[in-house]
């Protein structure tokens, strides 16, 4: 297979190796997947069941502010916030439905990615400076587990690894980019695509990569969804101004594919399925759960491809309303909304810092 040099990402980090970028790298794994099949009745379906609901709230950088755990403004503060949460936006699945960490904010519980957020506003309202990297870079893991206990008996997982990662982070921008996340979006020249690179180059934990077939290949899930929640905190406008957001993917993790298949999108082998049902604990990098993430983003390329065809067919060019970020978004938000209905279709499960 050919691949045109323009799309290779290069990674300075690693001796010049290319890697795919993530868009190709779905269309590569979509090409060569045996247990994971994107089926185009489904995708159609799917284009047909959200053509009136891309003109909705919900469908938008508005939809993203309507979460009451996101923030607000547009500032400095909002853009270290989204740096926080993403950089520790991994692996909130938990064992048992009926048995998870929780955190209560402001008389509400909060599971998944929401008890994160819940943790952090309960953290700044408490007076600690989570979100602030002079902070984090130096915290110790007795903070960590104070400031993202839950209020249950099940801890947040991977808390070790999360503080870790909060060191990491925390150092590097001070040391690169004067303690905040805004100096690396202004360095991105309003490039989604460039700030994409800077993470990827200056934050190892942001390196979200795989052999598939030989290939080197790459998701990029947080780095993604990093951009993407910058775009949305400062509603496209400014530093958030990038011109080519719809070359981000959707975000590759456990509930996309999910909700994929539940919608007739995707489709899994029997043995594939099998795995899954039987709670098969997959390891990053694996060829199957490699198989799941690319080809769950390919498909939305597909579904918004067709939705775009759908409203050309009628007269409409509303290219700016469709990009696989706000199609992730509604998605994610729906695998939620549905989360009875998709009972009998497992995720896959991954204990990892990826996603």
């Amino acid at each position: 297979m050919i691949i045109n040099s323009s799309v290779i990402f290069i990674q300075k980090y690693n001796n010049m190796e290319a890697f795919l970028n993530p868009k190709e790298s779905a269309k590569f794994i979509a090409e060569n997947s045996k247990d994971v099949y994107i089926g185009d009745d489904g995708v159609q379906k799917v284009a047909e069941m959200l053509f009136d609901k891309v003109i909705e709230k919900e469908f938008s950088v508005a939809g993203w502010k309507s979460h009451e755990l996101n923030p607000q403004a547009t500032n400095e503060d909002a853009v270290n916030w989204v740096f926080l949460a993403d950089a520790l936006n991994f692996s909130f699945w938990s064992e048992h439905e009926d048995h998870k960490c929780l955190v209560k904010y402001k008389g509400k519980a909060y599971s998944g990615y929401w008890s994160l957020c819940a943790a952090i506003n309960r953290a700044l309202d408490e007076g600690l400076p989570i979100t602030s990297a002079s902070y984090y870079a130096t915290i110790t893991l007795e903070q960590v587990k104070h400031v993202f206990r839950s209020d249950t008996d099940v801890p947040m997982p991977l808390l070790e690894e999360r503080h870790r990662v909060l060191n990491e982070t925390g150092t590097i921008l001070l040391e690169k980019f004067g303690g905040s996340f805004l100096t690396c979006v202004k360095k991105s020249e309003k490039s989604a695509q460039k700030l994409l690179q800077l993470t990827v180059e200056n934050f190892p934990c942001f390196r979200d990569e795989a052999t598939f077939q030989g290939r080197k290949v790459a998701f990029y899930k947080r780095a993604q969804i990093l951009v993407a929640d910058t775009w949305s905190v400062l509603e496209g406008k400014g530093d958030g101004c990038f011109s080519d957001i719809s070359s981000v993917t959707i975000f590759a993790d456990y509930r996309l594919p999910q909700v994929l298949v539940h919608l007739g999108a995707m489709k899994y082998s029997d043995e594939l399925m099998k795995k899954l049902k039987e709670g098969h604990m997959f390891q990053s990098g694996d060829k199957l759960e490699v198989e799941i993430r690319g080809c769950s983003i390919w498909c939305c390329e597909l579904i918004c491809k067709r939705l775009l065809d759908l409203y050309k067919k009628k007269g409409e060019d509303i290219r700016d309303k469709i990009n696989p970020v706000l199609l992730d978004y509604y998605l994610w938000d729906y695998a939620r909304d549905h989360r009875e209905d998709m009972a009998g279709i497992p995720f896959h499960r991954v204990r990892c810092i990826y996603y």
